[in-house]
């Protein structure tokens, strides 16, 4: 068998592949931010939301981030973080929230995708924080990420929303019903004490948990615990071109994975961004290899996380154009007949 280089390609069958940074806009010199990528919105209270983005990155440097209400902003973010809580809202209202980038001569990029949040219905005369959560427990996934989880605290009205503290900094929300977390961008090497407070729709917070200290492992980390599973490779032929055929189950992040990129014989290939719904079980996609029969390919994939990081590379697969092959989510490779 043997190998042969196959160019970097751009497209995509149901995917909006970035390729680039397109045209320049009002005679710019230079391209303006892409739209952020993974936005998200949860109710914290009934007067609050919690908004959550993907960082840009790979295009020109992100000054800050510009945060929407409707037409109105209402939010300006410092380019190094990616999460803000709207306050001062209306109990029982749903709002609209959109993130745009800003570089740093001022130049802002369109806005990402609309989402929705609805505040739950306040609450009369209620002074009463929630428990604080109990049990909690957590692990390092290599040197950059953590999985934190508790018990579920109790309210007489409701628990609307869980706040992450690391040391005394607030670095992220979840709902209600949510008992866990992954918080990534960690440095290796490095000790950390999360805690967790409980918070109900009148903005009652608890006493924070007990704090679970972590301590990421250091040097070079592969990242399995951040890359994608189940992933499978093979090949199919079409109007005599031959193609490979991807499938995967994303990393197990808080957020939405929107990116992925994914490498062909050691190089980057081609990168994915989902520009619709982004999947959360099992993804797809195929892209064309040539014409040659009995070529042999490596192929791996990771993920952009929702901190803008790139997650860990999953195990990488072998193909071979011309033969029909079936890769087992352990990465056994049945072997085939010819195509």
């Amino acid at each position: 068998m043997r190998r042969v280089p196959v160019p970097v390609i751009c497209g995509s069958l149901f995917l909006a592949v970035s390729c680039g940074w397109g045209g320049q806009e009002g005679g710019r010199d230079g391209p303006l931010p892409p739209a952020p990528m993974g936005v998200t919105a949860a109710a914290g209270s009934a007067t609050s939301v919690h908004v959550m983005w993907n960082q840009v990155s790979g295009g020109p440097k992100i000054a800050g981030y510009e945060v929407y209400r409707g037409t109105t902003k209402v939010k300006d973010v410092p380019g190094a973080e990616h999460m803000v809580d709207i306050t001062r809202l209306k109990p029982s209202t749903t709002y609209v929230f959109t993130v745009r980038a800003r570089d740093g001569e001022g130049n802002a990029g369109p806005l990402s995708a609309k989402v929705r949040a609805t505040t739950p219905a306040a609450v009369a005369a209620d002074h009463r924080a929630p428990t604080r959560p109990g049990r909690p427990s957590g692990k390092t996934v290599g040197s950059r990420a953590a999985q934190l989880n508790w018990a579920r605290s109790t309210d007489d009205r409701g628990v609307a929303s869980y706040d992450i503290y690391q040391g005394t900094s607030k670095i992220h929300s979840v709902g209600g019903g949510q008992t866990a977390t992954v918080v990534t961008g960690l440095r290796p090497g490095t000790r950390y004490s999360f805690t967790v407070r409980a918070r109900d729709a009148a903005d009652n917070v608890s006493a924070a948990s007990t704090p679970v200290r972590l301590t990421t492992t250091g040097g070079a980390d592969d990242g399995r615990g951040t890359a994608p599973t189940r992933f499978r490779a093979g090949t199919h032929r079409a109007d005599g071109a031959y193609y490979i055929d991807l499938s995967w189950v994303p990393p197990d992040t808080d957020g939405v994975i929107t990116e992925y990129q994914i490498h062909l014989d050691g190089r980057p290939a081609t990168s994915l961004v989902w520009g619709g719904k982004a999947p959360r079980g099992k993804a797809t996609y195929s892209f064309y290899l040539g014409r040659d029969a009995d070529v042999t390919h490596w192929v791996r994939i990771r993920a952009k996380l929702p901190d803008g990081t790139w997650g860990g590379f999953a195990e990488e697969r072998t193909v071979t154009t011309g033969a029909r092959q079936a890769v087992t989510a352990e990465g056994d490779r049945a072997s085939d007949r010819r195509a």
